[in-house]
């Protein structure tokens, strides 16, 4: 082994050993809407609210995002895994008649079962390995329910070493990771 591909090798595992928040992102250039699932969703600015994220050049999704320049970013809860499912898997039906959502006045789709949503205007694309970072700024949206305290089905979905789980909020404040399909009552016995 080469020294590139030993370093390649420990960048991936380190990567699936790093939590990560799970968003979709819906647009449509003009001709058909797309969602993708990103987990790569990071704060840059409050004022004006900005964000980053990368796009992968081997979804067929990623030149409709680029080319609409405007879309919705949608934080996904626990309850909301199947709908990250649906934008991570190749040739999904992502706005077929079983799946909830609707188009905003301004036109770009938006799932309406999530509950916390923001739609963006691209700002800035800085072209990478494999990839596009985008800079958006969010111009509308809902953030969603306040305080920590929620039913379980709204803990954040986080995704880690391929899996979907859940940051569970426990009962002395201190949060702890559980897979998706763990009971969160299990942490008390």
């Amino acid at each position: 082994m080469t020294q590139t591909t030993d370093l390649a090798t420990a960048f991936r595992e380190a990567f699936r050993h790093h939590p990560a928040g799970v968003a979709i992102v819906t647009a449509d250039p003009g001709d058909r809407p797309v969602a993708m699932t990103v987990s790569s969703l990071i704060s840059v600015s409050a004022a004006p609210p900005t964000v980053a994220f990368s796009l992968s050049s081997r979804s067929g999704s990623t030149p409709a995002v680029l080319a609409a320049g405007s879309m919705v970013i949608h934080f996904l809860r626990y309850g909301d895994r199947a709908l990250a499912q649906l934008g991570a898997t190749p040739g999904a039906d992502r706005f077929g008649p079983d799946v909830a959502w609707e188009r905003l006045p301004t036109g770009e789709p938006r799932y309406t079962r999530v509950a916390i949503w923001f739609r963006a205007h691209i700002t800035g694309t800085l072209p990478a390995t494999g990839a596009t970072v985008v800079v958006a700024e969010l111009v509308e949206g809902h953030g969603g329910p306040a305080g920590l305290h929620h039913p379980p089905d709204q803990d954040p979905l986080i995704y880690l070493d391929r899996r979907w789980h859940r940051l569970h909020d426990q009962r002395d404040g201190i949060a702890s990771l559980m897979p998706a399909d763990a009971d969160p009552t299990d942490v008390f016995r």
